[in-house]
């Protein structure tokens, strides 16, 4: 079973595109925030905890390691979309520009100028959590990443469209939880930022 939680708030200007700039570290609410997650989830019989490699998310995940005295591995694969020549910029300069529209209509297709695609995203982040489903089998794994990176490992498992995952909301430290079986997976929260109770 797989907790996927999103990085708490970061000391970044609102509507700004952070993407893999370094030295973006959380805010102090979103340092409050990370404690929290830490006192919702420290109760769970967690055997791993997975980061992207980013300052935000690794500064997340640090509380409940240090509660559970287990490390933070890092993992590339859940590492944020590379936004290229966007890193940095606000949504509002980005407003005018054809292709922010496109990139925000047809994520399957847009690609990111100098940067990624939605595609190559989903597909590594799912490669990856199939991997450490075998790794960590009837385990339960604590997964710290980026928000449309799992919006896009979300919407792979509801079997919705790369296009339209933008319905699925994934707030700062919130918590998604997916379960891979051998016939399917379930998905049995999804942005939970209140009190978990005890998973089966």
């Amino acid at each position: 079973m797989f907790l996927l939680a999103r990085h708490a708030a970061p000391d970044l200007a609102e509507g700004t595109l952070a993407g893999r700039m370094p030295g973006v570290y959380l805010s102090l609410q979103g340092q409050r925030q990370a404690q929290r997650l830490a006192d919702r989830l420290v109760a769970l019989p967690i055997a791993a905890i997975y980061s992207s490699p980013l300052e935000r998310t690794l500064q997340t995940a640090q509380p409940l390691a240090s509660a559970l005295k287990l490390p933070v591995q890092i993992c590339e694969s859940f590492a944020e979309i590379d936004f290229g020549d966007w890193t940095g910029k606000r949504f509002d300069e980005l407003a005018a520009d054809p292709r922010w529209q496109e990139w925000n209509t047809f994520r399957s297709s847009a690609a990111l100028p100098n940067g990624g695609m939605m595609l190559d995203v989903q597909l590594r982040a799912v490669t990856a959590l199939q991997s450490l489903h075998r790794q960590h089998a009837d385990q339960v794994v604590v997964i710290v990443s980026h928000g449309d990176v799992l919006k896009a490992v979300v919407a792979h498992y509801l079997g919705v469209p790369l296009d339209l995952f933008q319905r699925i909301e994934i707030s700062p430290a919130s918590v998604s939880v997916i379960a891979l079986h051998g016939w399917g997976a379930q998905v049995l929260r999804l942005n939970d930022t209140g009190d978990l109770p005890a998973l089966s």
